[in-house]
């Protein structure tokens, strides 16, 4: 087929499919036509399978038939085409000689991308000679051409008299997690961007860490030798036609009319948290007050920027603390399918600027650039972090400033920024030794910082406990689900779900009415001023981090039934579970009551008591003139104040941990 009848067809096409949307464009200023591939194929198979064997020569002659359109001259229209055969789609490791220059879809995830930049697409020169006008096309992306010799035969320097710029981008995509086979390693490639591609509303689906679909053609570049001679190997970039997002956040997430009816239908139902919390992970039997956090996770807080600027988060951070086996790492992996945007990675093989930003050469600006981590690439979404006790210590540091502040501060090489990481943080780690102990503090059996265990709202302790009838419904679960995989149906298909919270993301904003304040302010104030027996350091119960943390859970509870008040019964359901977390992890047995600082700092206020009595009675030695003193006379003092021997030994032993006494000789202390 001649190039004329291609562009009489096409234009026939435009005519009959396409007229309305590209009158539509023109008076909105946009510069895309995007062509259902479906309907060029039923329109002339003929035509859409030139399309996809030589896309150069026929995008050209679709886009010559749209300018013989009434359109004005400075908005040049281009064609873009979606919806490709299934038979188009290639993975980057597939890619092979045999598909260069055809028109392929591939689909991945974002890395890396550089600013955007113009660059020369043609160029007009002058011969100084005779006069005549040289027009050089720029196809190469790394080096500007310029005529080496006129009509006239002279050759040499050519006045430059004008060039044509467009904005150009390159973004790196691998292949997405899910795609890969054993022990394969994903594989890269860069991809060209340019024109309308790169308008700020499309460069929003190019943000690192989106999963995005790119039409393009596949393109061969040579590569250049360090003595400037050219390889006879090649590298691969793929030109874009058109890229589209596979991965949304919930705010990006489409509602249809209907799906909105049967949301809202759904959210009058009285059992809708019943129904919500049974929808997550099925398989997993038990554990409903964890599911109860996810839900409220799942739902978040409403986000509050002060007039000042500063940002209070609205997203709830979970922690799941206990046995192995016991489905932390299942309820992990389901919540990754129900949220539209998230990441999951495991302790031992993350690293600090694996899940912040890395710093790396930015081969094609010749500079350095960022390339975001989990926490970044997850930003609006999830973040599933599994075995976070086997961490390397400067690794788990680097999540201290993502938890509260949300942001990720980079300053290396010549990089000083601030990166974005509004993401909810989902963690999961084991006991020390193993196996959970209810009698020790949480901080002592996990290797996690207590400003770290601070960040979290919620701390589940998931306990593994031999019980006949539990056992019994456990083992039947789990060996049905064995036999036949759908033999629970979840009241809320997953795909339901998703848009139920885009919906609330969306459109549902709660504020505080005066009954939830009051019953919030009560549960605080009672709980920090209650009474306590003897005299000493009082226990602190709870924080204003605490006070927060219910805040953001009442907001959660009153966005499941899709309410813009949060009443005093989504407070109560948000102080019950964050006193059930309290007393399962910050009950101190001594004294019978919740201490905050039993999760905090791992040493509560009945230790501190203790602590004080022994620093007091060997600063009473000292004052005396002893500087080595015996063990066995500090006993004898404290235990007339009324310290056990066991008590005793701990505190010394605490002591000597934070470097305040050393043991000069065996059975003797002296302060440092």
């Amino acid at each position: 087929m001649t190039t004329t009848d291609q562009i009489e067809k096409f234009h026939d096409f435009i005519e009959t499919h396409y007229k309305k949307k590209l009158v539509h464009l023109v008076n909105q200023g946009k510069r895309s036509l995007i062509i259902d591939f479906a309907d060029l194929a039923k329109y002339d198979p003929e035509l859409s399978e030139e399309l996809l064997n030589e896309p150069i020569e026929v995008i050209a002659a679709i886009e010559s038939a749209i300018s013989q359109f009434d359109i004005p001259d400075e908005l040049k229209i281009r064609a873009r085409f979606t919806n490709l055969p299934t038979s188009q789609g290639i993975s980057i490791k597939n890619i092979r000689s045999t598909d260069l220059r055809k028109l392929i879809t591939l689909d991945g995830l974002i890395r890396q991308t550089s600013d955007v930049r113009p660059r020369a697409v043609s160029a007009r020169f002058e011969c100084p000679a005779c006069g005549n006008v040289i027009k050089i096309v720029q196809d190469d992306f790394d080096k500007f051409k310029e005529p080496s010799r006129c009509s006239c035969g002279r050759r040499g320097q050519f006045k430059m008299l004008s060039k044509e710029l467009i904005d150009v981008q390159r973004i790196w995509i691998e292949e997405a997690p899910e795609s890969l086979q054993g022990g394969e390693q994903p594989k890269r490639i860069p991809i060209f961007l340019q024109e309308d591609l790169v308008e700020p509303s499309m460069e929003r689906r190019t943000t690192p860490g989106a999963k995005i679909r790119v039409i393009g053609l596949i393109k061969e570049h040579p590569i250049t030798t360090k003595t400037g001679a050219t390889s006879v190997r090649y590298d691969l970039s793929v030109e874009a036609n058109y890229i589209e997002p596979i991965e949304e956040t919930y705010e990006d997430m489409e509602i249809t009319p209907e799906e909105e009816e049967k949301i809202k239908q759904l959210a009058t139902d009285p059992e809708i948290y019943n129904k919500l919390r049974n929808s997550i992970a099925p398989s997993v039997y038990g554990h409903d007050d964890i599911k109860e956090g996810l839900i409220l996770q799942m739902m978040g807080g409403v986000k509050k920027v002060k007039s000042d600027g500063t940002i209070i988060r609205g997203d709830m951070h979970v922690l799941l603390v206990g046995d192995p086996g016991a489905a932390k790492s299942t309820l992990l992996l389901f919540m990754t399918k129900i949220a539209p945007k998230a990441r999951y990675v495991s302790g031992k093989s993350s690293t600090g600027a694996g899940l912040t930003a890395a710093v790396v050469k930015d081969e094609f600006l010749k500079t350095w650039a960022l390339e975001g981590g989990a926490l970044v690439l997850a930003n609006g979404g999830y973040c599933m972090i599994d075995e976070l006790d086997k961490m390397e210590p400067e690794d788990r540091s680097a999540m201290h400033e993502a938890l509260e502040q949300q942001t990720i501060t980079i300053s290396k090489a010549n990089i000083n920024a601030t990166l974005r990481a509004q993401t909810t943080v989902l963690a999961a780690a084991n006991p020390k030794l193993g196996r959970f102990d209810p009698y020790q503090p949480i901080p002592s059996q996990i290797d996690l910082p207590p400003t770290l265990i601070n960040r979290f709202d919620l701390i589940f302790p998931v306990r593994d406990i031999p019980n006949k009838d539990t056992d019994n419904k456990i083992a039947t679960r789990i060996l049905g689900f064995q036999k036949d995989q759908d033999m629970i149906e979840p009241d809320i298909p997953v795909a339901l779900m998703k848009k139920y919270i885009a919906y609330v993301k969306q459109k549902v904003s709660p504020k505080l009415t005066e009954g939830a304040m009051e019953e919030i302010k009560s549960f605080y104030v009672n709980l920090r001023n209650q009474e306590t027996e003897g005299e000493g350091i009082k226990a602190i119960p709870i924080t204003a981090r605490q006070l927060e943390a219910l805040v953001r859970l009442a907001e959660g509870s009153a966005r499941v039934r899709l309410s813009d008040k949060v009443t005093r019964q989504d407070a109560k359901r948000a102080i019950n579970l964050l006193k059930y977390c309290l007393m399962q992890v910050g009950f101190d047995p001594e004294t019978g009551q919740i201490d905050i600082d039993r999760i905090g700092t791992g040493i509560t206020a009945a230790t501190r008591n203790k602590m004080v009595v022994i620093r007091e009675i060997i600063d009473a030695f000292e004052a005396k003139g002893k500087k080595t003193i015996p063990i066995e006379d500090i006993m004898a003092e404290a235990m007339e104040k009324g310290l056990t021997e066991r008590n005793i030994e701990e505190v010394i032993e605490k002591l000597k941990r934070s470097g305040d006494i050393f043991e000069p000789k065996r059975g003797h202390i002296q302060k440092i």
